[in-house]
């Protein structure tokens, strides 16, 4: 029996009666609550008590723990008994329980073990605003068993802030419940930095940014009562700043999905007496009421997965907080009485922020979502119920990763080996390296480097993976406890899918190495300088100063990070392996072969074998095949341009001579292009080229006889070309000058006196040439197209500057009836 104080608190109770109503006629409905109103702990019991066996999906295990013993107190019992939960490596229920609250990612694993979902009546999907892939997932696979297996299963989507219109119509235009929620103000105090601060990159986080929300916290405790809630982005931003906020006469407690149970149950618990800073990641934004807290301070920053696709890097990156996250925020200090937030940036920085979280789906590695796909019956994830469809790229990039471990087949559908992985609760990279690691290693030792790499070892484990492996063994901290329990679970979950116990013959360190390249492949990574390496994905990763891994030749890199512009990743966790355990590993990425290729300025022929990007051996080959040594050749000439070719002032007067008819006359006039000639290397290059086998070779290949081969010969087109675009035209004085066709305009550069008494300006292809009238020394005097025009009107001032400098040349009044002539007046006279 639901305790009727608590019921009477709860305002979501007045919406019980629409909800219930929709899910009896409609089996589907959408339920939005403020923060505070009960929905997630009100609404499961209420539904209970009308006979119906509930799950609650949560998209977190301090969520589930917090949501199902918030439940069980409100009936009076502990957790196990009617209300129980279930997350990763934790069960608590008993033969009683009647609700059960899971996480989304056990949900799925029972989804696909029993998809039907036998013995239970309706799931409620808590939280759907935060768009995690799991809880997306969660619901296209329910939306699949409600119009296929049991349409009577009733479906609840509920949040607090979500896009409601959109999942009305992804459940099939599912009625919207809103509960009204009974709000207490809080305040909104805008608290930015004094001075600007870097804006994140990657997982960094400006420290003086910190520094300033430590400030924030100390000012919120001295002018606000009651607890205060504190937003950060990470684990090592939450340590920075309790360790900046020493004698506050406070408790500081730090919450996040690392933290002991102990630590998150106590603090959802309550105060004792003494004032409580709690510093929360984004896992305080959902879960339930922390009492005692008036106060907020928004740091303004969350974290989402980004994943370079091409070189196998996944992380998660600093970003900033959305409209929704920081209203979800803001609301923490508004559950219990009146509060403040304290927003750590501008009002104005608040409007340009998204609306949104980005969709987990829309930015993540989605090689366990293919998986899950394709063991759902769906490869291409095509058919399912998605408010988002996963993007192509990324897509196809997981099923290349599925298809390299033996996850799925060439057609996209799982394999027997992929449903064991899939029902490993691991990534599948993660669940590759345990299954095919304890064969060679054992499957307890498998289990506990897997564990290792499913959740990152705190920094101070440094970044040798065998030596933080040693360290959880003998560590008596958090994180070595919930390491055992995950390496238990996970050396159970690989017994029982054919593990073996191992060849035992590897030490802790060389297991540990073949474990972290076997989930990673592409990241295995050879030495190519103190502290630099070369993965064979392609891309550069660096040690930090001081890492004993600087000396290795090989190492399986398990953690590192890729900044947007940096040239290389920066390693956080490896394993120093050796060459046979890279082969081993990246064995898929193994190739020999032939390579003939542009490289240095001249062409490079060698045998190589390689892992991926790294060469592994080479020798230099004395008869490469002629038609790579081609193809490396014109790689040479798109690289560096045709002037690896011997053009003569005649071959480049010839190639503009062509380049002006195609563009005047066309026809079958060439294009003489770079682009058009390299495209066309097999009609005019032939059969140079094929002679050829090195770039010196090339500057012997003469280009204007090559041209030749271009003319349009066979209309017999090409013997008009010294008509169509003469090299030279004949002038008045008897001088044949050349036309210059590298302008837009064909240009005929002569001295002025060897023009007189030619009235009409000369045509090439009737195009009018532009004339260059040049001084007795050869400089510019005038230009002119027209040159009847000219003699008329622009002689007269070219005549009056330049007699008196040149007074052994003529200069007639009338140069339109005067004789051309190249000579000066004292030849003239002879």
């Amino acid at each position: 029996m639901i305790r009727s104080d608590a019921l009477a608190s709860l305002p979501v109770r007045t919406a019980l009666p629409a909800l219930e109503r929709a899910l009896d006629e409609r089996g589907v409905a959408v339920l939005c609550a403020p923060p505070g109103t009960g929905k997630t702990t009100l609404v499961p019991l209420v539904l209970a008590e009308r006979g119906a066996r509930v799950i609650v999906a949560e998209p977190r295990r301090i969520a589930a723990r917090a949501a199902a013993r918030r439940m069980a107190w409100l009936l009076g019992e502990k957790a196990g008994e009617s209300v129980g939960f279930t997350v990763r490596g934790e069960r608590v229920v008993g033969p009683g329980t009647v609700v059960e609250v899971v996480t989304t990612g056990v949900l799925l694993q029972r989804l696909q073990r029993d998809p039907e979902l036998a013995g239970i009546d309706v799931v409620m999907l808590d939280e759907c605003h935060e768009r995690h892939l799991d809880a997306d997932t969660v619901a296209a696979f329910l939306l699949d068993v409600r119009a296929a297996l049991r349409p009577e299963l009733q479906l609840i989507a509920a949040s607090a802030t979500t896009d409601a219109e959109g999942w009305a119509r992804l459940l099939g235009d599912a009625p919207v419940v809103e509960a009204q929620g009974v709000a207490h103000p809080v305040e909104v105090v805008w608290a930015p930095p004094a001075r600007p601060v870097r804006p994140p990159h990657g997982m960094r986080v400006d420290p003086a940014l910190l520094t300033h929300v430590a400030s924030v916290v100390r000012r919120a405790l001295a002018e606000r009562e009651g607890d205060v809630l504190c937003f950060l982005p990470g684990v090592g931003e939450i340590a920075r700043v309790a360790g900046q906020l020493g004698g506050i006469g406070a408790d500081v407690l730090q919450v996040h999905g690392r933290a002991p149970a102990a630590v998150q149950d106590a603090v959802l618990a309550g105060s004792s007496g003494t004032r409580r800073v709690v510093l929360a990641t984004s896992v305080a934004e959902s879960s339930l009421t922390v009492p005692g807290v008036r106060v907020v301070v928004d740091a303004g920053l969350a974290r989402e997965p980004r994943t370079d696709h091409a070189r196998g890097l996944s992380a998660l990156t600093t970003v900033r907080a959305s409209q929704a996250a920081a209203r979800q925020r803001a609301g923490r200090a508004g559950r219990e009485a009146p509060g403040a937030v304290y927003r750590c940036w501008t009002e104005a920085e608040y409007g340009r922020l998204a609306r949104f979280p980005s969709p987990e789906i829309k930015v993540a590695d989605l090689a366990a979502f293919a998986l899950q796909a394709a063991c759902w019956g769906d490869p291409s994830a095509g058919d399912l119920a998605l408010l988002d469809a996963p993007p192509a790229g990324a897509m196809g990039a997981a099923r290349e990763v599925l298809t390299a471990i033996g996850a799925v087949d060439e057609s996209g559908r799982a394999t027997d080996r992929g449903v064991r992985m899939a029902r490993l609760g691991l990534h599948p990279r993660l669940a590759r390296a345990l299954l095919d690691g304890s064969r060679e290693v054992g499957a307890r030792r498998a289990a506990e480097v897997v564990a290792l790499l499913s959740e990152e070892p705190p920094r101070e484990y440094g970044d040798d993976l065998a030596a933080a492996w040693r360290r959880a063994r003998a560590g008596g901290d958090a994180y070595a406890a919930r390491w055992r329990q995950e390496a238990r679970r996970l050396a159970s979950g690989a017994s029982s899918s054919g593990g073996s116990s191992g060849r035992g013959a590897l030490g802790d360190d060389a297991a540990a190495g073949l474990v972290a390249a076997l989930a990673f492949p592409e990241r295995v990574a050879r030495a190519r300088g103190e502290g630099a390496f070369l993965m064979v994905s392609g891309t550069g990763a660096e040690l930090g100063e001081g890492s004993g891994l600087r000396s290795a030749s090989w190492l399986a890199v398990a953690v590192a990070d890729r900044g947007v512009q940096a040239a290389s990743a920066r390693v956080r966790l490896a394993a120093v392996i050796d060459e046979d355990t890279a082969r081993l590993a990246a064995g898929h990425l193994l190739s020999a072969g032939e390579e003939v290729r542009w490289d240095g300025g001249d062409v490079v022929a060698r045998r190589v074998e390689r892992l991926g990007a790294v060469e592994l051996a080479v020798r230099n080959l004395r008869s490469p095949e002629p038609a790579l040594v081609r193809e490396a050749l014109l790689e040479g000439l798109r690289t560096e341009g045709l002037g690896l070719l011997r053009w003569t002032r005649d071959a480049q007067g010839l190639r503009e001579r062509l380049a002006f008819l195609h563009r005047v006359v066309g026809g079958g006039w060439p294009d003489v292009t770079d682009e058009a000639l390299l495209d066309a290397a097999d009609s005019w290059l032939e059969p140079e080229l094929s002679r050829a086998r090195r770039r010196s070779d090339l500057g012997r290949i003469e280009a204007g006889q090559a041209l030749n081969r271009l003319l349009p010969w066979a209309t017999g087109e090409a013997s008009r070309l010294d008509a169509l675009a003469p090299e030279r035209i004949e002038v008045p004085s008897g001088s044949r000058i050349r036309v210059e066709y590298g302008g837009e305009q064909p240009v005929l550069a002569v001295k002025l006196q060897e023009m007189f008494g030619l009235a009409q300006t000369p045509t090439v292809a009737g195009v009018p040439v532009l004339v260059h009238l040049l001084s007795p020394a050869g400089r510019p005097a005038a230009v002119t197209a027209d040159l009847a025009s000219f003699w008329k009107d622009g002689y007269r001032s070219v005549r009056a500057e330049l007699r008196g400098r040149y007074p052994k040349h003529p200069w007639p009044e009338d140069p339109s009836a005067a004789a051309a002539t190249r000579f000066t007046n004292a030849r003239l006279k002879r």
